[in-house]
């Protein structure tokens, strides 16, 4: 039986715990938002995970949009339904009136709305981790978004990526420079429950894939790692 190696800074069990509930617990939230506002000190530390959150080349291409204004949701959430009214069209007839039926955003009724971007310009001159793989600015943002993700749902917070968005109608709203990309729009605030399961999950829209279905071993579809998948089976 392999055991578990000790190392420096390694967290207790009731920290790694908490660590753990919050990645599985995490949800994106859509229509449980309360109208108490958040706190500036609780959104200081929420953006302060985020800016601690790994990027290649230490570019930390990231800037953060904080918006609150009704009028200003409001554009944006009427961003979003001329997209879903795009978007449905592509969607399975069978599947169409579920489609219609998801509550996709909670734009207005979130307190905060953020909108974090990349700076695609931030690390020119630096090509440290970018030379063959250029997106990875794009990826060290993401890391940002699932850092304040998991932060605020320690705080009690939920969070929601709104991605059903047309990115140069949001980037004239919001009038970003022609060098920043919009990454995740997120509807932030305290909720009445988080729930057991994922609501694309629950209401039928796709049910969670096997893990073990999905590990390969030394190739793509490479056979083996049986006992690791076993393990995951028996979780």
């Amino acid at each position: 039986m392999q055991t578990e190696p000790v190392s420096a800074g390694d967290f207790d069990a009731a920290a790694r715990d908490a660590v753990y509930r919050a990645i599985f617990t995490r949800r994106d939230i859509r229509g449980q938002f309360l109208p108490c506002p958040v706190p500036d000190p609780v959104l200081a530390r929420l953006l302060t995970a985020a800016h601690h959150a790994p990027s290649v080349g230490f570019m930390q291409p990231w800037n953060f949009i904080v918006i609150r204004d009704a009028g200003r949701k409001a554009q944006i959430r009427d961003l979003v339904r001329q997209a879903r009214a795009e978007e449905v069209r592509h969607v399975a007839d069978d599947r169409q009136a579920l489609y219609r039926s998801l509550k996709l955003d909670g734009i207005v009724e979130a307190p905060v709305n953020l909108c974090i971007t990349c700076d695609r310009s931030r690390a020119e001159g630096s090509p440290l981790g970018r030379w063959h793989n250029p997106e990875m600015d794009l990826y060290s943002t993401v890391c940002a978004v699932q850092n304040l993700w998991l932060a605020a749902r320690a705080e009690g917070l939920g969070l929601g990526w709104v991605s059903i968005l047309d990115k140069d109608a949001l980037k004239a709203l919001l009038a970003l420079p022609a060098h920043v990309t919009p990454v995740a729009y997120l509807c932030l605030g305290y909720v009445s429950d988080f729930a057991d399961r994922p609501e694309l999950e629950s209401k039928g829209w796709r049910k969670r894939l096997a893990l073990d279905e999905l590990i390969s071993a030394e190739s793509w579809a490479g056979g083996g790692e049986d006992a690791l998948k076993a393990l995951i089976r028996s979780a």
